[in-house]
């Protein structure tokens, strides 16, 4: 695991969180994945020498003959197609210490894990049994929380109900993602902390009190897309920081928001972004 600079990736004591990636490689296919750049660029080499993909025909030695048929296909020229990497499952799982005596557990302090932030956990073609293995080791892992987000809110149901210490989200961007996050993805799924991530923030969202408060959303997060960076309209900003107050729901706004909101929080009556000192970061309880 890796420590993260992602702002709302923190440790349950508000110190910086951390990132997992037991599987990399992604098929949504956002033109803005910082992601995809990571690997096409500086993770490449270490992405095409893993040859564990997903299965073209649901039985391993099946896969065998084919990739002797077809042995160019094991070396993908894709480094972003999805891959798993087994043996980064037992990252988080709290590591036993050897004494005189044997071994005994090693205190650990809880973290705060953003899970496959170089993939999609629930997203396209990545196999079923993949991913319940990352949920298996979740469960098991109750001393962190795990931040879940995806982009194909349709797959989340298969997984219901999810492990407590699962923060699960839905990216969504303008009107009709939205909808989908809402009401394909979070209100039909069993999580302790539903969250919705307009990250980036495209298009105006339509959303309101009622939205969320039917949904059980929890949490949103609201960003900018950055490289190329393209600013969101502050009244679509608006527009989410008063359906979520008027709901009851904590706002995180990140950094890149500044330069749009910070002319207008000394203005009193616009208060809601934050104030002199800084953005409206909140994290629920």
């Amino acid at each position: 695991m890796n420590k993260t600079k992602i702002e709302w990736a923190l440790n349950p004591d508000g110190t910086q969180g951390y990132t997992w990636n037991p599987i990399t490689g992604c098929l949504n296919g956002c033109s803005y994945c910082y992601a995809r750049r990571l690997a096409n660029t500086r993770l490449k080499e270490r992405y095409l020498a893993n040859t564990n993909l997903p299965s073209l025909t649901g039985n391993d030695e099946d896969d065998n003959l084919f990739y002797k048929l077809y042995p160019y296909l094991k070396d993908y020229p894709d480094p972003f197609y999805p891959r798993f990497w087994p043996e980064k499952l037992q990252q988080p799982v709290p590591k036993y210490k050897t004494t005189k005596a044997g071994y005994i557990w090693k205190p650990h302090k809880a973290k705060g894990i953003f899970t496959c932030d170089m993939s999609d956990l629930f997203g396209i073609g990545v196999p079923e049994h993949w991913t319940r293995q990352v949920l298996n080791v979740i469960g098991y892992c109750n001393l962190h929380r795990f931040y879940l987000l995806t982009k194909q809110p349709q797959n989340l149901i298969k997984f219901s109900p999810f492990p407590d210490n699962a923060w699960v989200g839905v990216t969504a961007t303008e009107k009709s993602t939205t909808a989908q996050a809402l009401y394909v993805g979070l209100e039909r799924i069993e999580a302790k902390v539903k969250f919705i991530s307009f990250e980036p923030l495209l298009g105006e969202t339509f959303i309101n009190m009622k939205d969320i408060i039917d949904t059980t959303v929890k949490w949103v997060i609201i960003g900018a897309q950055t490289k190329p960076t393209v600013k969101p309209k502050i009244e679509w900003v608006r527009e989410i920081v008063e359906a979520c107050d008027k709901a009851g729901v904590k706002v995180f706004l990140k950094d890149n928001l500044l330069p749009l909101i910070k002319p207008l929080m000394k203005v009193p009556n616009l208060s809601w972004f934050g104030n002199v000192f800084g953005l409206r970061q909140e994290f629920p309880k």
